[in-house]
This record gives C-alpha cells, structure tokens and sequence, in this order.
C-alpha cells in the first residue's frame, strides 16, 4: 500500500493554474524525485502536499487517511517532514542546539516542571540531548555538535536541517532541494544520507535541479511543466522522454542523466 497518494492536485493563484492534475504515489522506502524547469510549480506542490497551501482540486492521502489541506504541525503527529529551499537553521544556536529544536517538538512536557527544573524536565532534557547526537551521527555532525551552525560550510548546514526534520522520526520526508548550492563534495554526502534515510523504511519525496543526483538516487521520477505533469517513470524512461527532453532536459542536461545512468 503507499504511503502517500496525491490525486488530481491543483491550485490557482490569481486566476492562473498554478499546478493542476498533477497525481503520483510514494511507497515506504521509495525515493521519488520532482523535477521541472523553473516556475513548473514543484515548491507550490510540495506545498499543498505539506499544508502549507490549501489545495483548490485533488485529493492528498498519508497511509490511507485523507489529509487534503491539513495543517503541517497535524501532518507532522502523522508522520510527515520536510526541509525548504531556504535554509531554516538557528545561526545563533549550536548545532546540537539546532537538532534539539527538532527533537523537542515531539516531546510531551509539563511547563511547570520545565520552569522549576524539576526531575523530569531534567530527563527529559537529557533523553532529548542523547537522541539528538545520534542524529548528528547519521549525518556526520557529531564531532561538530558544539560549534555554533553559522561556522558550518553550506553543505553541512543543509545535513543539520535535514536532522532536524528527521528527529520528528518521520515515515516520509519531504526534501526540497536539498543540494543546491552544494560542491561536487557536499552533494555527494546528501546523496548518501538521502539513499542511507530511504533504506531504514522512510519515503523519501524530493524536489531537485541536479540531474546527476537525481537520477543517481531515485526510484521514480514526476516531471512538471508549467503546473502540469507530463512524465513520469523510472530515471532511464524520463531521461529519454522527448517531452521531457524538449520542455526541460536539453542537450546537455540530457548528457549528464545518460552518464549518471552510466
């Protein structure tokens, strides 16, 4: 059974489409990749399946429950996570500190033992503390817990936030573009913790640029223009789709997918 279902999705903004009929599942442990050119409406997307916006047409299903709409905080209770475009990193806080802000949205807290400090606010504090260096593990921030983020290079930054949408232990996290401005190096590591994250079980639904990630890691491939969906299938039938290739691919981007296919 997916884990989610879009069907039919839509919205318009000012009396355009922004996204219209667009429909795609994900399974656990699936990697599906969102792919356009600019302004193909895949961030307005990853929006509406999110709760960010509220859908004008089409349903939104999370293992078997309509969400169509829900607000991200109940899609989270639920099981959903994501990062955005814009880094949403605490530059002030420590990079344990910014992986703890994850973790203590799923603690269940008593405000006056939080105050006063009494012995279950320590606990927990120290229960959140240790769950949030395993994390920094995962992504290989460990040894930097105590810097302070804004000493992070930008990739390592982009590693934290997706931390700390993992420590809402999600069952399908939601990526949107997760390696932009990234080196050859920092994506290479994004890589691998994004294919390490879909091997534990978790959906993995992403919104990328690089074409060589992209087919590298996915399962699936969505493919938006102008608001509507108009390929999809696995890497190898995308990359030699001639819609695809005409409204988004090009010659040299069309290279790079068949020397990622090998």
């Amino acid at each position: 059974m997916p884990l989610l279902t879009v069907e039919g999705l839509g919205i318009d903004f000012g009396g355009l489409r922004a996204v219209n009929d667009v429909g795609f599942q994900v399974e656990p442990g699936e990697i599906v990749a969102v792919i356009g050119p600019n302004g193909a409406g895949k961030t307005t997307l990853f929006n509406m399946i999110s709760g960010a916006y509220r859908p004008a047409r089409g349903t939104v299903t999370l293992d078997g429950e309509a969400v169509t709409g829900m607000a991200p905080h109940l899609l989270a209770r639920r099981g959903m996570s994501r990062t955005f475009q814009n880094l949403q990193i605490f530059q002030n806080m420590t990079v344990l500190e910014n992986a703890m802000s994850g973790c203590h949205l799923k603690e269940r807290g008593n405000l006056l033992a939080d105050l006063f400090a009494m012995p279950g606010s320590r606990r927990r504090t120290a229960e959140t503390r240790a769950a949030a260096m395993q994390l920094l593990e995962r992504v290989g921030l460990a040894r930097a817990a105590d810097k302070d983020a804004s000493s992070l290079s930008y990739g390592a930054l982009k590693r934290l936030e997706i931390a700390r949408a993992l420590a809402l232990e999600p069952r399908i996290l939601l990526l949107d573009e997760p390696a932009a401005g990234c080196n050859a190096v920092e994506t290479q590591e994004i890589d691998h913790l994004i294919a390490d994250v879909a091997k534990s079980g978790v959906a993995i639904l992403l919104v990328e640029h690089d074409m060589k990630l992209v087919m590298r890691i996915s399962n699936h491939i969505v493919v938006l223009d102008r608001g509507e969906k108009i390929a999809a299938g696995k890497p190898e039938q995308v990359a030699r789709d001639p819609k695809v290739i005409e409204a988004y691919l090009g010659v040299q981007a069309k290279e790079d997918a068949g020397h990622a296919l090998g």
